[in-house]
This record gives C-alpha cells, structure tokens and sequence, in this order.
C-alpha cells in the first residue's frame, strides 16, 4: 500500500490528520515485509488501549466492585476484541505483507489483525496525543462495551477454578498438547485436567485463548 493509500485510510476509517506517517506505515507492516514493523508499536498501544477501556469502565460503571471492572477490561481488550475491531475498519486489506505471510494467511489471523490494531493505537496516541487514542477507542469499542452493560461477564478460567474449589479438587491444570501453524498465525491446542472430574481441549491462536476454550468445554462438559 502506497504512503497516499495508508494516509487515506487513516483519515478516512481512524478520524486523523496524520503528521508522521511513517508511523501509521509502520503500525500496518508485518514483520515478514520490513525491519521497520509494528510489534513495538503494538506494545505501546496495547497498555494505551487498557488505560482508555479502564477509565472508561470506571467512569460508565461507578457501582461495580474491582472483581467486575476486571472481568469486562478483559473481555474488552482481548485479542479477540481487536480484531474484530480491525475487520471492522478495513485492516486485513491494508496490511503490508511479505509473500509468504499472505500466501499463509496473515491477514486472516486474529493474532496479526489484532496487533496491528493495537499498533495502529500507539501511532495515533504518539501522533495526536491520548485524546486522539481515546476518541478512536471509544467509537469503535462502544458496540462491544454495550454488550457488557449487564452483569460483567465471568472468564471460563476463573469459574471453572471456583467449582474445583466447590467440589474441593486441586486446582485445574492445564497443558499444551499440540502446536501447528506458521509463526505468525500459530494454533495451540491445551489440555484441562480436573482429577476424577474429566479433562477437556481447546484450541486458539494463544495458549491463553487455547487455555480459555479448554476451561469453556470443561465447564460444558460438567453441566
């Protein structure tokens, strides 16, 4: 994507005037196309996005004990969360791309869709300051945070750690099993064991989402 085309998308789906676009050109590049990519912009922007959804949280929520306020920054700022925010705006046909990360799918990865997003977070707040991040952030995560406008949602880990404690078991163990996958768009498999109650898997782009899906059809499982 030329500099023109990346400065068209930043005005036209971030809301921004860009003054160094190398910034957003670099929030858009995959590690396979260049030295010059986004995973540290992605950082930066990750713990910029859980400032802004915190804040927000306390702000929309003013009754919610902290336990709560946790479980709905954690739904918010999840992998899984980014990337649909980024399918949204039109990342996956943006990204620069080398060969073999587009022939392997990259940009159909909610890993990779994901951090760009977050990276895209970071080149915005050191482009136009934290209330440009703040004003992208709460257009388009809205739609995700009035889904949480009820009782804030309980992570499959934590549960599934409260009925071992319930039926008195040890604690839930979990274990990678499998891995396949390129580097950039891997798949772990994980295993949960819960003693004479049974094991479950589940598979995600993380081991933590992997670990999650486990805990999900554990949980199902125990019905």
């Amino acid at each position: 994507m030329s500099g023109a085309n990346v400065k068209a998308f930043v005005a036209e789906r971030l809301g921004h005037a860009p003054k160094e676009l190398s910034l957003f050109e670099r929030a858009l590049t995959h590690p396979s196309h260049g030295k010059q990519h986004y995973q540290r912009l992605e950082f930066l922007g990750d713990r910029v996005l859980g400032l802004v959804i915190a804040e927000w949280l306390e702000e929309r929520f003013p009754r919610d004990p902290e336990g709560q306020l946790s479980h709905r920054l954690t739904s918010l700022v999840s992998r899984a969360t980014c990337a649909e925010v980024g399918q949204a705006i039109g990342v996956p046909a943006t990204m620069r791309l080398g060969r073999q990360a587009r022939e392997d799918g990259a940009a159909r990865s909610e890993n990779v869709v994901g951090d760009v997003v977050e990276a895209l977070i970071a080149a915005l707040y050191l482009d136009g300051g934290l209330e440009k991040a703040r004003q992208f952030i709460r257009v388009h995560w809205e739609p995700h945070l009035a889904v949480l406008g009820g009782e804030a949602p309980r992570h499959p880990k934590s549960l599934l750690h409260e009925l071992a404690e319930a039926r008195k078991r040890r604690s839930p163990a979990y274990e990678v099993v499998h891995t396949s996958g390129p580097s950039h768009a891997p798949k772990f498999t994980v295993k949960v064991s819960l003693g004479s109650l049974g094991e479950a898997e589940g598979v995600g782009s993380s081991k933590q989402e992997a670990e999650t899906a486990a805990a999900a059809a554990m949980l199902e499982k125990l019905k």
